[in-house]
């Protein structure tokens, strides 16, 4: 993906309590109605239930990649914290051209204390993070674009380090950065990122944020058009109003908290409703909508949304 391309459309399918099978449906399925790119999250395990079944995210894009054709596949996000920079660049760069430049790669500074106790991973205060982070990404990119590479940080340290063959996008796979925060994450998405990802808890205010990070392009003399932004968001899809109540209810179950923001920024309705409301968003400059269904990517939403939906954005 580029900045500046036509709009186009993921699915978030956080792999909680899915067999590789179901996975692998919904991954065909999406490629084969016309979604440009299906999304899964990084965790050791399902925040906040881990007595549920929940497939690692780095072997699973793997394992799906390898099984479509078309498809991009990435994660919002991996967890800067469970993979040096150097590895990190080594996989991406290998996925990308097994892929045949497939691979969207989405990083951030980690989300969930818990599980970096339990597995006696690094954790720290969100600066220490943050500062991390901005290591990571600047080894990864160096990486992706040199012969070799230097870099003595704080945190991470490499030597001549050879990296090839090269991605097979070019200059490398898309790197996005999802967050609004003005102090840390906005300086890194300026600097850093192919795609600026708004996230769900963002959604409210996320033009006063689109601000800041035009700000922070000023800043380092770089042209803000050159980052794309996206939307991740709940989607409820319904083929009329009857059904859109029960599909809403379904939803507001499964994501009714603050922090996904369905009220402040969902895209609820039928596809009229729909089409409609992503129009007004692409006329603000979002380009690339990641959605997570009200019932998990069930197939027949996914056909729906290409049916009726899709065709007014082609």
């Amino acid at each position: 993906m580029t900045a500046g391309s036509t709009t186009e459309f993921g699915v978030y399918v956080p792999q909680v309590s899915f067999t590789y099978s179901q996975m692998l449906e919904r991954a065909r399925v999406a490629e084969s109605v016309g979604f440009d790119s299906l999304w899964l999250y990084d965790h050791l395990y399902s925040p906040g239930q881990p007595e549920l079944d929940s497939l690692e995210g780095w072997t699973l894009a793997s394992y799906l990649l390898a099984q479509t054709t078309t498809l991009r596949v990435g994660h919002l996000v991996l967890c800067n914290n469970f993979r040096h920079p150097a590895l990190l660049a080594k996989m991406a760069t290998t996925l990308d051209v097994l892929s045949g430049g497939r691979l969207e790669l989405g990083i951030g500074s980690g989300s969930v204390n818990a599980e970096h106790v339990q597995s006696g991973m690094p954790w720290g205060a969100f600066p220490e993070r943050s500062d991390r982070l901005a290591e990571s990404l600047e080894i990864l990119t160096r990486m992706f674009t040199r012969a070799t590479t230097t870099f003595t940080g704080r945190h991470f340290q490499v030597t001549d380090l050879p990296n090839l063959p090269a991605p097979a996008q070019t200059p490398h796979p898309p790197i996005h950065i999802g967050g609004i925060g003005p102090l840390r994450t906005l300086p890194l998405v300026a600097r850093y990122a192919d795609v600026w990802n708004i996230p769900t808890y963002g959604l409210a205010g996320w033009e006063a944020s689109k601000d800041r990070l035009e700000e922070e392009c000023a800043r380092i003399d770089r042209d803000p058009a050159t980052i794309r932004r996206s939307h991740e968001a709940v989607l409820v899809l319904a083929p009329d109003q009857s059904s859109l109540r029960t599909a809403r209810a379904a939803a507001e179950r499964r994501y009714g908290g603050e922090g996904w923001g369905m009220e402040a920024g969902g895209y609820v309705g039928t596809p009229s409703m729909v089409r409609d409301r992503i129009a007004q968003l692409v006329d603000k400059g979002i380009s690339l909508f990641v959605f997570f269904t009200h019932d998990r990517a069930d197939p027949r939403t996914l056909e729906l949304f290409a049916e009726t939906v899709m065709p007014e954005f082609s």
